[in-house]
């Protein structure tokens, strides 16, 4: 595109401001897409991203500013009114009817549809775009029957059959694998190519720094800054979030391993509908590691959290630490033993959300000193142990008093890690630590997961973010329908795509069968 020609924009928002119950989500924030660019639009979780996209596609309607397309002002009162302006979103939560064929998802909604639909036609067209944007789907399938993957294209293609010029992207990448995300990158150029805006939502600087032309940071619901995307840097850009400089570099310190603290043979597990989960792991926790787990979402992670820290009953296998039995034991009892868990569901699981923060704190120390006092709590103590968490922990609170409810994503997950961690644990399962975070919380819960990896914790890492999972991890196991694919003795000396590989269910052996004997990305280890 020539730098130096003044072009109309595809779409330009100019001083929106959206209100909520007397909480400015935005407040007088610029924003447009030019054909031809992906523009990356950044901010730390609460700086008004979403709201300022569900504007722009009709969800919400603003409470000041304009929006012009090609030009010319447009009001939105509905998604309708925006797609038919040219304007398509795709979810991170693909917005689709799992039950229907691709090309019936392709069509519902859509206005002038005759009763007796035209399927090859569509079919047809469908065919067409696909070809055209590299976005190859069989449109006869069903969509509860496509990988995640795969749905995301349907979700693409809908948006482009119905004539979007600009499309939003919301963490495209959040659940794809390595193959997935480029296979994405590539129908983005070739969209940019043909003319299209995109507008890219992301937590991961890189990809941020690779694959857009220009970036706008929003902060408090303000206009940070803006940038092109080749004169900026990640670090300026987290400094335009947060409002000063974060170090996005993290050092893991090489450490030995210890010896085994926690082990799991053949363990097998059902999910919520009685189906097969957990099929078969074995693996081992050592002292001073962090064993990672790679995987999509859906393919076990959740179910083997639970049954490892006795939350959710085994159909097989076993479970030893230090010498004792806990298979299917009392989650009390994995608590007495020196086990953690952080779970991903922060609110749900790991908190009481409609309880302070003092309570909160003792959620599982309640029954042993220096919290219980006989058969009574000990308030007393129990305030001071919030009150050490909460500095500790650098947690943004008013006082122990405060309901949990009302805690920031980043704040809550300080103070869930601050409560797991304050007690030199032996073992941490944790479970997407960083989702969701700024960049600022996201740095902080890693470096409290490699101090606690230091102090001599066994640690195992779950996370749907390979370059977190590459940062931290000491061993890599990879997760697909409840199977681990192999374990990874040196990860960081993988290609992402190999891992990848074995995500998307290719065995290691098969995986790494091309790589150099020299190289360490060929050592694995025996899961």
């Amino acid at each position: 595109m020539d730098e130096g020609k003044k072009s109309t924009p595809l779409v330009e928002m100019r001083g929106i401001t959206k209100r909520f119950s007397g909480v400015t989500a935005n407040s007088d924030v610029n924003f447009s897409v030019e054909a031809g660019e992906v523009h990356a639009l950044l901010g730390e979780h609460g700086a008004g991203k979403s709201t300022l996209m569900n504007v722009l596609y009709g969800l919400y309607a603003p409470d000041g500013g304009r929006i012009f397309v090609a030009g010319r002002p447009v009001t939105f009162r509905s998604p309708r009114d925006a797609i038919a302006a040219g304007i398509g979103m795709v979810h991170q939560n693909f917005m689709l009817v799992q039950t229907l064929t691709v090309w019936e998802n392709m069509i519902l909604g859509l206005k002038g549809t005759p009763f007796v639909l035209p399927g090859k036609k569509i079919q047809n067209r469908i065919a067409g775009i696909s070809e055209q944007y590299g976005l190859e789907i069989d449109p006869r399938a069903a969509v509860w029957q496509l990988s995640t993957g795969e749905r995301q294209r349907v979700a693409i293609l809908q948006m482009l059959y119905r004539n979007a010029r600009v499309l939003i992207l919301d963490e495209p990448t959040a659940v794809l694998t390595h193959q997935e995300a480029g296979r994405l990158f590539r129908t983005i150029r070739r969209m940019t190519e043909e003319g299209h805006g995109v507008v890219f939502i992301s937590h991961k600087m890189n990809e941020v720094m690779n694959e857009t032309r220009r970036v706008t940071v929003l902060r408090g619901g303000k206009n940070a800054g803006a940038a092109m995307t080749a004169e900026t840097t990640g670090e300026a850009l987290a400094e335009m979030m947060m409002g000063r400089k974060v170090p996005l570099d993290l050092y893991r310190k090489p450490m030995r391993a210890g010896p085994a603290v926690f082990e799991a043979d053949d363990l097998r597990a059902l999910n919520d509908r009685g189906l097969d989960a957990v099929g078969g792991l074995s693996f081992h926790l050592r002292q001073n590691e962090i064993l990672g787990v790679a995987g999509i979402a859906g393919n076990g992670q959740r179910e083997l959290c639970e049954a490892l820290v006795g939350l959710r009953a085994l159909t097989g296998g076993t479970v030893r630490m230090g010498g004792a039995n806990l298979t299917n034991a009392s989650p009390r009892r994995f608590v007495d033993r020196g086990v953690r868990y952080i779970p991903g569901d922060r609110r749900g699981v790991g908190m009481a959300p409609g309880m302070d923060i003092s309570s909160n704190a003792i959620l599982r120390r309640y029954w042993s000193k220096p919290v219980a006092s006989g058969a009574f709590i000990d308030w007393k103590r129990s305030e001071k142990l919030s009150r050490q968490i909460i500095r500790d922990f650098n947690v943004s609170a008013p006082s122990p008093r405060t309901p949990v409810r009302n805690l920031s994503g980043g704040n809550l997950q300080k103070f869930l890690m601050g409560r797991e961690l304050s007690d030199s644990p032996k073992v941490v399962i944790v479970m997407h630590p960083t989702w969701g975070l700024d960049v600022a919380a996201t740095r902080y819960v890693r470096e409290q997961l490699l101090a606690q990896r230091e102090a001599g914790a066994a640690i195992l890492l779950i996370s749907e973010d390979l370059d977190e999972l590459l940062a931290l991890s000491d061993r890599l196991a990879v997760l697909y329908r409840g199977r681990f694919m192999g374990i990874l003795a040196e990860p960081e000396g993988v290609p992402p795509e190999k891992i990848g590989l074995m995500m998307a269910g290719t065995w290691i052996s098969e995986a790494l069968k091309d790589s150099a004997p020299e190289n360490g990305s060929a050592k694995e280890a025996a899961s």
